[in-house]
Formats: structure tokens, C-alpha cells, sequence
């Protein structure tokens, strides 16, 4: 059996920073906590907790720190959690992924010139909820194309329309151009991280040549599971797994080629111990 990896499989550039960061604050000698779980993969957190970081789940759980320093994870935060750890003297340390970031400068400067600031996400998202919070003034989000056809402002509103980094390249421009034929003055901000667009067609592209696919990713990865949803249009043997521990299937006997890929949030441990054992047992 051939096994074939994604290049791109693994950390990209802002989660490598982002647990990094925790690990040179660790070097401090202080009492490290995250603001929320510093990227989404069950056994980095662990880890780092094994280290004697805290997560803080809550915004009381981080009114309730009078000390310590709070490591903002790679998803963002809104723009009152940082004044909120500002007026409690907390030290904090911004692990925020550039690419967010961005997106952060853009929806706040739009919202003040009076746009309405439309996000094409997944509402809960950490990522969504820290870009709200940027917004001055109200936002919507979306994420099918039935909530994009029902949408409807005032004729004369303007319009910024902006995407979680981790959206389906694809199904985001299918969403801009329906939107943009209700007539809307829209200004259309291509917000999807280069590396998940790459990331998406190298899956696609692999899933549609093999005769079983393995995703690799944390149970609450955003981007693992559209890379799930992406492989599984184009390879019917496709499973989603978060570790080694999860290969309890069987991968068809007549299975000549496997396909691997793997989350934004996923070691490179991870995927070789994956990788080795598919080898090794099927």
C-alpha cells in the first residue's frame, strides 16, 4: 500500500508562533495562563498544562486573575478582553495569528467609516467571536448560502464582507458572488489565509487520488473539519482522526493508495506516528 502526505499537512505559520510564544514565556519563570486553549488540539494543551500552563476558559476566570501573565492564543480576542486585562494590571503577551490580525485592523477601520460589516464564518468560532468584537457597531455572520440569499440591508448601506481565515476558499467566493448580485454597494476583503487556500486544494487534489483518506486534526478544529468536508466529496473512504490512538477502522482491502492531511493545529509528531502505523498495519 502507498502511502502519499500532504506537504502542507501540519502547523502553519501562525499556530507555530502561537505555541512557541508559550513556550519562551514558560522560560520566564512566571505563571503562565492562555486566554482560552492556545490553538485547538487536545495534546498541545495538555502538554503545555503538564508545564504549568492554565487555560482560562471564561471572561470570569480572567476577571478573577489579579496576577500572572495572559498569552492571547492564535484565534484573537475582542478588543474589551484586552482592556479588560489592561485595567487589571495583567501582563500580556499577544500570540494573535497575523493573518487575524488583519482582519481585526479592517473590520474596525470599515465599521468606524460607517460600513456594516458582514463576516462569512462560523458563529461561536473563537476567531468569529474575537472579529466581532472589533466591530463598532453591529455585524452579521454567515456561513450557507441560504443565510446569504436571505440577507437584506437598506439599499444605500455599505457593505464590508470579510471571511474567517479558516473558511472554504471555494464556498467563499460562491458566497461573494451571490451576495454581490443582490446590488449592494460591497467591499469585498479576501480575508482566507494563503496557507488554508493551499492547504485546501493540496487536499483535494490528494483525496481524489487515492482510494482512502486520513484528516488528522482536533475534534473542535475549525479548519480540520472543512478539510474533512473538502476529502470527503472527493474520496468516499475518508476519516477524520485526532491520533494514532483513533486508527480503528479498517481501510478497504482493495485500498492501494492512502492520502494523509492534517489540521493547522496538528504536530508533526502526531502525523509520522499516524503515518508510520498506517504503514506498518494496513
Amino acid at each position: 500500500m502507498e502511502v502519499r502526505l500532504a506537504k502542507s499537512a501540519g502547523f502553519c505559520f501562525g499556530v507555530k508562533r502561537a505555541v512557541d510564544t508559550v513556550y519562551e514565556q514558560i522560560q520566564t519563570g512566571q505563571k503562565i495562563y492562555t486566554y482560552g486553549p492556545i490553538i485547538h488540539n487536545e495534546q498541545v494543551v495538555q502538554e503545555l498544562e503538564e508545564q504549568g500552563v492554565t487555560v482560562l476558559h471564561s471572561e470570569a476566570e480572567l476577571e478573577a486573575l489579579q496576577e500572572g501573565t495572559v498569552i492571547i492564543r492564535s484565534h484573537g480576542v475582542s478588543k474589551d478582553i484586552y482592556e479588560k486585562m489592561e485595567r487589571q494590571g495583567l501582563r500580556c503577551v499577544d500570540a494573535t495569528c497575523p493573518f487575524v490580525k488583519r482582519i481585526h485592523d479592517v473590520v474596525h477601520e470599515k465599521s468606524l467609516e460607517g460600513c456594516q460589516i458582514l463576516i462569512v464564518g462560523d458563529l461561536g468560532h473563537p476567531e468569529v467571536e474575537g472579529i466581532r468584537g472589533w466591530c463598532e457597531g453591529n455585524c452579521t455572520v454567515v456561513r450557507t448560502e441560504a443565510e446569504i440569499r436571505n440577507l437584506q440591508y437598506e439599499k444605500d448601506t455599505r457593505i464590508c464582507m470579510v471571511a474567517q481565515t479558516t473558511f472554504n476558499y471555494k464556498k467563499f467566493q460562491e458566497l461573494v458572488e451571490i451576495f454581490c448580485e443582490k446590488g449592494y454597494d460591497v467591499s469585498v476583503v479576501d480575508t482566507i489565509c494563503n496557507a488554508t487556500e493551499a492547504r485546501q486544494t493540496e487536499a483535494r487534489c490528494l483525496a481524489a487520488e487515492v482510494d482512502a483518506m486520513i484528516v488528522i486534526g482536533g475534534a473542535n478544529s475549525s479548519n480540520t473539519r472543512k478539510l474533512y468536508e473538502i476529502c470527503s466529496r472527493e474520496c468516499k473512504n475518508t476519516f477524520f482522526i485526532q491520533s494514532r490512538d483513533d486508527l480503528n477502522f479498517g481501510i478497504p482491502d482493495a485500498a492501494e493508495t492512502v492520502g494523509i492531511t492534517a489540521g493547522a493545529s496538528t504536530p508533526n509528531n502526531i502525523i509520522e506516528e499516524v503515518q508510520n502505523y498506517v504503514r506498518l498495519n494496513f
